[in-house]
């Protein structure tokens, strides 16, 4: 067996049995030293480990996930639940709109789907079983509700797609994201609001109606985060890192002395549950790094990338059969992987067809979307059913409703690019 192929079939197998993707990557890049190059190339670990992190945007995620966590404790959720409520009023879908409505305005604080998908079910879930929602529709509603995070700035994800291809304006995938983020919310709406008429879900009447004018003046700080990080960008006020400094020092302010659901023991803590996942993120950012310096020096990526090629010259055949693999990799994985995994694979792709890096992101996004409620793993999924006391399997029927859903907000962007490219395009950044 050819070095190439010993150190994909090493990552395979260590996945299958159970090690954590970060050494997954790792141990098989080594394997693919050892094997192809020389046992002596195992002294670039070190370099290729810093090499792999030492990049000054890569700042901005823990930031983010700070910011997200922030936000989370600081009781945003509640305040957003209770105005959009306002507007609404009772209404048989309306709860649901509502929890749509929050995932996308929580998802441009913080930019990941399980913190969206957490906060928002523990606000949610009780109103909706007492309006008559079963449990499985709606934590799967609110996990595919909360998946829109990773389009909608500041996306964690998105972050790392601008480093990893090189040339791409992060500024310019943040306002690529806003419209298809739309999209795919307005997508789940239409099964949601059907399903809540069949079934008689949520009577007019029953829902409380909070007043308007109270709700929103307690709505104003959460509404306020949103404009201060795009506000600042577009601006130019802010660079992307700069605006997760100021995003977390907003949350902290909001938390503390506005809301007041937030401590500084508390804070304390949120700062250690920070430092966890980012350590997390950035381990498995770091050991990639051996895998994509072993890949790269092997040609491992060069051949599968003229394996896929030679597939077929129909550039739109073999973006839908690249669309389905990406699809099946976020059932399995987070997308911090399958970016790091996938991406030294499928840039000489996009090259040859000369698709739009930023549109080329946007769609890998929406496909990782998808997966995130799609089981096997579906990590929002998890968490909400976690939420609700209900098993996983409960929800696979509700799941396949809204992956089809928002596969079909995924089918406009393929077909019609300028719902990625026209807000950037507009607002002049680099396409």
């Amino acid at each position: 067996m050819s070095a190439d192929l010993l150190m994909i079939a090493s990552f395979l197998l260590l996945l299958l049995a159970g090690v954590p993707v970060a050494f997954s990557l790792g141990l098989a890049g080594a394997v693919g030293i050892v094997t192809g190059l020389s046992p002596a190339m195992l002294a670039t670990l070190g370099t290729n480990t810093y090499n792999s992190i030492a990049k000054y945007p890569l700042i901005a995620i823990p930031l983010f996930i700070l910011a997200g966590l922030v936000f989370e404790r600081a009781g945003v959720a509640a305040r957003l639940v209770r105005f959009a409520q306002a507007l609404i009023g009772a209404r048989h879908g309306g709860l649901a709109l509502v929890a749509v409505l929050v995932c996308l305005i929580m998802g441009g604080m913080s930019g990941s789907g399980p913190a969206d998908a957490a906060a928002v079910a523990m606000v949610m879930l009780p109103s909706m079983t007492r309006a008559g929602y079963p449990k499985p529709f709606s934590a799967t509603l609110i996990a595919a509700s909360a998946s829109t995070a990773i389009l909608i700035p500041p996306s964690v994800a998105l972050i790392l797609y601008s480093i990893v291809v090189p040339g791409v304006d992060l500024r310019a995938l943040f306002a690529a994201g806003l419209f298809p983020g739309v999209l795919a919310g307005l997508a789940l709406l239409v099964p949601a609001f059907w399903l809540s008429r069949r079934h008689g879900w949520e009577t007019p009447g029953e829902v409380e109606r909070p007043p308007l004018g109270e709700s929103f003046r307690q709505a104003i700080p959460a509404l306020f985060a949103p404009v201060l990080i795009l506000g600042g960008l577009r601006s130019g006020l802010f660079t992307p890192t700069e605006a997760a400094v100021a995003a977390v020092a907003y949350g902290v302010v909001v938390g503390l002395f506005l809301t007041r659901e937030l401590d500084w023991r508390g804070l304390w803590r949120l700062f250690g549950e920070a430092a966890t996942i980012s350590g997390v993120v950035l381990l498995i950012i770091a050991l990639a790094g051996i895998f994509a310096w072993a890949g790269t020096m092997l040609g491992t990526f060069r051949n599968l990338a003229e394996w896929l090629i030679a597939l077929s010259d129909n550039g739109a055949v073999l973006l839908a059969l690249i669309m389905l693999a990406v699809l099946l990799a976020g059932m399995l994985l987070d997308a911090i992987s399958i970016y790091l995994i996938l991406m030294p694979i499928l840039i000489p792709v996009m090259q040859h067809f000369e698709w739009n890096p930023v549109w080329f992101g946007i769609l890998l996004a929406m496909n990782i979307a998808i997966g995130q409620f799609t089981p096997p793993v579906a990590v929002n999924l998890m968490v909400t059913t976690e939420v609700a006391g209900i098993r996983l399997e409960q929800t696979l029927g509700w799941a396949l409703v809204f992956v089809i859903a928002m596969a079909a907000a995924l089918l406009a962007v393929a077909l019609f690019p300028e719902i990625a490219l026209w807000l950037p395009g507009v607002l002049g950044y680099n396409l």
